[in-house]
């Protein structure tokens, strides 16, 4: 079942794709692993690197949209902070619960309607914009 990048996912910016294509490849990871019963065991691992990649691609992110005084600049970045706090949250339960089924569904879920969402509605108007400056 997994999730491989598609072109039509494209912002137009090669350093922001390209790190979109890190995280899509590390989600298919996990979905792949959820296909071998492997799961659990890459739950954490998964966690750990968002914890640290999605932060910088974040920043990443925002740089240049403050660089360009891209308009939706706030409401973008509280789609960023409210990510990331689902992370830590979903990271918290794992923590005090250990690794439950319904921890790796509900990271899935995250992972790929908010993840996908956002790459294909919120980044693309971003890539909109910062393609239509350098016109």
């Amino acid at each position: 079942m997994g999730i491989t990048w598609r072109d039509s996912l494209a912002i137009g910016v090669e350093a922001i794709d390209n790190q979109h294509r890190e995280l899509l490849s590390r989600f298919d990871r996990l979905l792949n692993a959820c296909e071998s019963g492997q799961g659990a065991d890459e739950l954490k691992s998964t966690m750990s690197f968002l914890e640290v990649y999605i932060k910088s691609h974040f920043n990443d992110e925002e740089a240049l949209q403050k660089l360009h005084r891209f308009p939706g600049y706030e409401e973008h970045r509280a789609q960023h902070l409210y990510f990331i706090g689902r992370i830590r949250e979903l990271r918290e339960e794992v923590n005090r619960e250990g690794i439950l089924v319904h921890n790796v569904i509900e990271t899935n879920n995250l992972l790929m309607k908010w993840f996908l969402n956002h790459i294909s509605k919120v980044d693309s108007e971003l890539g909109k914009f910062l393609l239509s400056r350098n016109s």
